[in-house]
C-alpha cells in the first residue's frame, strides 16, 4: 500500500506527507518570498527605524509594525495559494461508457468492436448550452469552466491560469487567496513607496535642503521608490484586472478564450452576487485525499459495454497516443511505470487537442486493444523462439512424434515424386 501522493500521476510536488500540494515549479516560491521580504527588510533598517522618533506618542514604531504585519500576512497568503489543492479533478480509472453504444459491423467475431467516444458534449447551464470536452489524459468529460493544465498535468475546476510566481494552478479552491495575495502586495508597495517619500521630506525639512540633496542622503529610499514603482505596475495592474474579472464572473482563461462581452455569460450573477460568491461563499472540500492508502498496482476489472469491453489499460494506451508513442502493453501489464507525463497543450481548442482528422470523436479505442490474431502471433512467436532450446523437462508425447514423422515422410514422398516427374519431362524434351 502507498499513500495517494506517492502514486500521484500529475506533476505536483508534495511536502509534509502530502499535506501541502505544490506545482512542479514550486521553487519559484523562494524567489517570490525574496521579492517580498528583502524590500521590507531594507525599509525597516534604513527608513522605518529612523522614522520612529519623528512621530509623537509612539506612532513611529507603528510604521515598522504595520509593514512587518503586511509582509507576514502577504507571505501567509502566498502559502495558502500555492500549498493547497486548487481544485484538481480526480482522474477516472477507465473511459466513460459511450452513449448509444453499437458495435462496429466491420469487425469480425474474434475482434473487439470499435469504441468511439464523442469529443464534445453539450450541457445546459442557466438556460445556456455549454460545450464540454473530453480529456484523454484524465479520461473524463471536464465540468464547465474546467481545463487541463499542461504544467501540472491535471484537470482543474474553474481553471483561471497557472501562475509561475506562486508555482501553482489558480482554480476554484485557491483563487480567493490568490487575489488577496496580489492585493496585499499592492498595498505593501504603496505603503513602502509612500513612507520613503515621507522620510525624504523629513530630511528636507530638518536640513533645509533641496529634494535632490535629500535623496542623495538616503540611497536606500531611492532604491525602494524605484522598486515599488515598478512592482506596482505588475501587482497593481493584476489586482485591477482581477477586480474586473470578479465583477463580471469570468476567469482569466475564459476572458482570453471566450470573450463573454460578445455573448451571454451564463455564470454572471450581477456585481454584488459575483463578489459575494468569490469572497463569502464556502470553499468546497478537496476531491482528493492525498494521504489515503491505495494499492501500489491496483487491478481494475474490465467493464462490459454492449458487445465490447473497456480495458483497464485503455487509459495508458490513450496517453501513449497523446504523447505520440506506441502503446506499451507489456510494460503496462508488467511494470508500475507511469506513462502519463505532460499534456502537450493547455488550450482546449479543437484545433490543438485533436488530431488532423478528428472532428467530434475521440481516438478509436479499439486500435489500442490487442486482437485475437495478434495474440496468436505472439503465442506462435514464443513457441518458435523456444524450439532451439534444450530443456530436460520437455516431454513430447509419442502421438506427436508419430505425427511429426508422418508429416516428414509425406513431404519426402511428395518431393521424390516431383523429382521423378521433372526427370521424365527433361528426357522427353531431349528425345524430341
Amino acid at each position: 500500500m502507498l499513500r495517494t501522493y506517492k502514486a500521484w500521476k500529475g506533476s505536483n510536488v508534495f511536502l509534509c506527507g502530502g499535506r501541502l500540494v505544490f506545482g512542479p515549479d514550486a521553487r519559484s516560491i523562494l524567489l517570490t518570498v525574496f521579492l517580498v521580504a528583502a524590500p521590507v527588510a531594507v525599509f525597516c533598517v534604513f527608513v522605518a527605524r529612523k522614522l520612529i522618533d519623528d512621530f509623537p506618542h509612539d506612532w513611529g514604531i507603528s510604521i515598522m509594525v504595520a509593514v512587518i504585519a503586511l509582509a507576514v500576512f502577504d507571505l501567509i497568503l502566498l502559502v495558502l495559494t500555492s500549498g493547497r489543492d486548487p481544485g484538481i479533478i480526480p482522474r477516472s480509472a477507465h473511459p466513460p461508457e459511450p452513449e448509444d453504444f453499437e458495435g462496429s459491423t466491420e469487425s469480425g467475431a474474434s475482434q473487439t468492436p470499435q469504441l468511439r467516444l464523442p469529443r464534445h458534449k453539450d450541457v445546459n447551464v442557466n438556460g445556456v448550452t455549454i460545450r464540454i470536452k473530453y480529456c484523454d489524459t484524465c479520461m473524463l468529460y471536464r465540468p464547465p469552466r474546467s481545463s487541463h493544465c499542461s504544467i501540472c498535468n491535471n484537470c482543474v475546476e474553474k481553471f483561471d491560469h497557472h501562475c509561475p510566481w506562486v508555482g501553482q494552478c489558480i482554480g476554484l479552491r485557491n483563487y480567493r487567496f490568490f487575489f488577496m495575495f496580489i492585493s496585499c502586495a499592492t498595498i505593501l508597495c504603496l505603503y513602502v513607496h509612500g513612507f520613503c517619500w515621507v522620510y525624504i521630506k523629513r530630511i528636507m525639512n530638518s536640513e533645509h535642503t533641496s529634494i535632490w540633496k535629500a535623496m542623495i542622503k538616503t540611497p536606500a529610499s531611492i532604491a525602494l521608490i524605484a522598486y515599488t514603482f515598478i512592482a506596482f505596475w505588475f501587482v497593481g495592474g493584476l489586482t485591477f484586472f482581477h477586480l474586473y474579472l470578479i465583477g463580471t464572473n469570468q476567469s482569466t482563461y475564459e476572458n482570453f478564450r471566450y470573450r463573454y462581452e460578445r455573448r451571454v455569460n451564463p455564470f454572471n450573477k450581477g456585481v454584488f452576487g459575483n463578489f459575494f460568491e468569490t469572497f463569502c461563499s464556502s470553499i468546497p472540500a478537496s476531491k482528493n485525499y492525498f494521504r489515503k492508502k491505495v494499492p501500489k498496482d491496483p487491478s481494475i476489472l474490465p467493464r462490459i459495454v454492449g458487445s465490447g469491453f473497456v480495458s483497464p489499460l485503455m487509459g495508458k494506451a490513450i496517453s501513449d497516443i497523446e504523447m505520440g508513442r506506441k502503446p506499451a502493453w507489456e510494460d503496462a501489464a508488467g511494470q508500475d511505470g507511469d506513462f502519463e507525463e505532460e499534456h502537450v497543450s493547455n488550450d482546449d481548442g479543437p484545433d490543438k487537442d485533436q488530431g488532423p482528422n478528428d472532428t467530434d470523436v475521440s481516438p478509436d479505442l479499439s486500435r489500442n486493444l490487442p486482437t485475437e490474431s495478434a495474440e496468436r502471433r505472439d503465442v506462435l512467436y514464443s513457441r518458435r523462439s523456444s524450439w532451439g532450446r534444450r530443456s530436460g523437462s520437455l516431454n513430447i508425447s509419442p502421438e506427436i512424434l508419430a505425427l511429426a514423422a508422418g508429416v516428414g515422410d509425406s513431404r519426402r514422398v511428395t518431393d521424390g515424386s516431383n523429382a521423378n516427374f521433372h526427370t521424365e519431362t527433361e528426357q522427353s524434351q531431349t528425345s524430341s
